[in-house]
């Protein structure tokens, strides 16, 4: 099996529902945890692991330690959702005053960088199947987005979007092609570089990348970068198990890379690049409700029903490798909507967002302590 591993923005606050800024404390405090450039939200990663249920003790132990120690520092908790919902958009707090590139962020995109997400990394050694993945997940990233839509509010009002974070993203640089191979990779991030459109080689934000040791040259993971946070771990390990069956039936099927035999690589990878970024903006909106158009044959299809021809797709293969019962929460998913969704069903029903948030603050704890009791005994931290 490959290896995977996650990187976790979490939003610190009250109970009620309000950000409070306190990442600066909490990196000073705790290992395992780093600042972003606004201190409200801090970051924790998960060591490479092979195995799903090693997998979900990593995600929810640091949480857990995490809640310990904000519940000595009074009224604080974890708050699901990747946008302020009940912040202030208006003001960068800032983590580490003193990182210039910090700075560089805050006077060059604002707090339309101020999001929680989670960033899904799978190992891959050599570096032109790595692009090759790279490809075939970019076109696709839109569904991964789909079922994780979470930011459905900003600033204490419903914005019309599933994932808010997503829409005001900043893509940097604004035009990522499809990669041809590794050397078109190396070039362009020279290229980029030397341009100023990069700062260093971590400033690529796209919804997926090659990632590694010694970027571009030393690669050896994909990193699918678009997902809004993911408050259940077992959701979160479902997306997890479709990506990495996915990219088994790419490594057995070579014609899933869309750029496969093409006559006018270059011309189609363009075309590509400009379909994925408008199905990515519609799956923004509407998550699994939005039409998308599929990359292989160019027809509309709704998210929700190309999710589900995937996931047939890639159970058998996931039997194979001992892993397909991960997969099961996706048909919750898809019958009962994700996050945003579901969210969204309460405020229609009469519920406001403060007491919807309210409860899914109370829904994401209780989920983490029910986990952490079931399959993390103390004996196996």
């Amino acid at each position: 099996m490959l290896c995977k591993g996650f990187e976790i923005e979490l939003y610190t606050g009250t109970s009620q529902g309000e950000i409070v800024g306190l990442a600066d404390r909490i990196v000073n405090t705790l290992p395992g945890f780093v600042w972003e450039p606004d201190r409200r939200n801090v970051e924790y990663t998960t060591p490479p692991r092979q195995r799903y249920e090693r997998l979900l003790c990593d995600l929810v132990q640091p949480r857990q330690q995490l809640r310990q120690y904000l519940g000595t520092l009074g009224d604080y908790t974890l708050l699901p959702g990747s946008t302020l919902a009940l912040g202030d958009s208006t003001v960068f707090l800032r983590s580490d005053p003193g990182n210039p590139y910090h700075s560089y962020i805050q006077d060059t995109y604002g707090t339309r960088v101020v999001t929680a997400s989670v960033h899904i990394n799978i190992g891959i050694d050599d570096p032109e199947t790595l692009i090759r993945a790279c490809r075939l997940v970019r076109v696709e990233a839109p569904l991964y987005l789909a079922l994780s839509a979470a930011s459905p509010w900003l600033d204490g009002r419903m914005t019309g979007w599933h994932s808010t974070r997503w829409h005001q993203f900043p893509l940097t640089p604004p035009h990522v092609p499809l990669f041809l191979n590794h050397r078109h990779f190396c070039q362009w991030t020279e290229t980029q570089l030397q341009a100023g459109t990069m700062q260093n080689v971590r400033h690529l934000w796209s919804s997926v990348r090659p990632n590694g040791n010694r970027r571009p040259y030393d690669l050896n993971r994909l990193e699918l970068r678009i997902c809004d946070l993911i408050s259940d771990p077992l959701h979160l390990l479902a997306i997890t198990a479709l990506l990495e069956a996915r990219l088994y039936q790419l490594l057995r099927d070579p014609t899933l890379d869309p750029l496969y035999n093409h006559p006018y690589p270059r011309v189609r990878a363009e075309e590509l690049r400009v379909q994925s970024e408008i199905n990515a903006q519609k799956a923004a909106q509407h998550s699994l409700d939005s039409i998308l158009t599929h990359w292989q044959n160019g027809q509309s299809i709704r998210a929700s029903d190309w999710i589900g021809e995937l996931l047939e797709q890639v159970t058998p293969i996931a039997k194979q490798y001992g892993f397909s019962c991960f997969l099961s929460p996706l048909r919750t998913i898809l019958s009962q909507g994700n996050e945003a969704q579901r969210w969204l069903a309460e405020i229609q029903h009469g519920h406001s967002l403060e007491s919807v948030l309210q409860n899914a603050i109370q829904a994401m704890q209780a989920r983490e302590a029910e986990l952490v009791g079931e399959i993390c005994p103390p004996q196996a931290a």
